[in-house]
């Protein structure tokens, strides 16, 4: 019986330089989204999905995102002597949502070497691959529903999004078969950043992944690329030749609610989209946005 996957790898080593001067001294995960950082979301999706081991892939000056879900005994100490347990209650959120690692990458030679990273920690088992620019609405499960994917059909699982195909060139595009089911396709090739006229389809892939070991002995021979840095896109297509007997590789088509946090608009756009929702800053919040977007239309 194949061992249930409670491991998740979080890259996180990247400089945020879309987010200058922001992240000049602040990681662009520590960035908040509402009233938590992004990584946090991330972290809470992974622990949803039954993933309580996490690993996180940091880069120089990313120590505040191992301070973020460490203790603060001094500060917890002063909620508690002013009795402010709500504030406590969400202090400490973050402390125990996980047993979570921290390796460095090193030398930045892209998303497949800080995969590669995660081989020791990893080891035999499959695990999930979280980035954090994409954020998902926790009532719509995405990972769990590709955990299910993977454990049925023995193959790695990549997150697809369907988009306009005006915008498929800021994506990697999937070259894809149909299965009996309709949310869930056989990749048989990706392509990366194509023009609209070259993309397979307007499939695009999202920073969801449940991969297979045998992807670490794939990375370690893949050669870097354009930058020269080693793409996961290209170890995920030799994986989807299975001619290594990996299970080849398989697509949950999303339909749900998802938030880019990687681009300065998208990130503005998701922070307003999940406090409109809130209970607590979601009434009073639609109704200032009503009479702002008002104010423009009389313009």
């Amino acid at each position: 019986m194949a061992k249930r996957i409670s491991k998740a790898v979080i890259p996180a080593a990247g400089l945020g330089t879309r987010f200058l001067p922001a992240t000049k001294a602040l990681p662009k995960e520590m960035l908040p989204v509402v009233d938590k950082p992004a990584i946090q979301y991330v972290v809470e999706e992974a622990v949803a999905a039954g993933l309580d081991d996490v690993l996180m892939i940091l880069g120089r000056n990313k120590n505040a995102l191992e301070n973020h879900f460490d203790r603060v005994a001094e500060l917890e100490q002063t909620l508690v002597q002013k009795g402010d347990e709500t504030k406590l209650e969400r202090v400490m959120e973050s402390t125990g949502l996980a047993d979570i690692h921290y390796v460095r990458q090193g030398d930045p030679k892209g998303l497949g070497h800080a995969v590669l990273r995660a081989k020791k920690h990893v080891g035999d088992e499959a695990f999930a691959v979280l980035l954090g620019d994409d954020l998902i609405d926790a009532r719509d499960p995405l990972l769990t529903r590709m955990i299910e994917e993977h454990d049925k059909r023995g193959a790695t699982v990549i997150a697809l999004l369907e988009v306009d195909p005006d915008s498929i060139h800021l994506y990697g595009a999937a070259e894809v078969e149909a299965t009996d089911d309709p949310d869930v396709v056989r990749v048989t090739g990706l392509v990366e950043k194509p023009a609209k006229e070259a993309a397979p389809s307007n499939l695009a892939v999202i920073g969801r992944y449940v991969i297979r070991p045998e992807v670490f002995e794939v990375l370690e021979r893949t050669e870097p690329g354009k930058g020269g840095e080693i793409q996961l896109t290209d170890a995920l297509m030799e994986m989807a030749d299975d001619v290594a007997g990996t299970g080849g590789v398989y697509g949950v088509v999303f339909r749900g609610r998802r938030y880019d946090t990687g681009d300065k608009l998208d990130y503005i756009k998701a922070t307003i989209q999940l406090a409109s929702e809130r209970e607590d800053l979601g009434p009073d919040l639609r109704a200032w946005l009503s009479g702002f977007v008002a104010g423009f239309e009389r313009e």
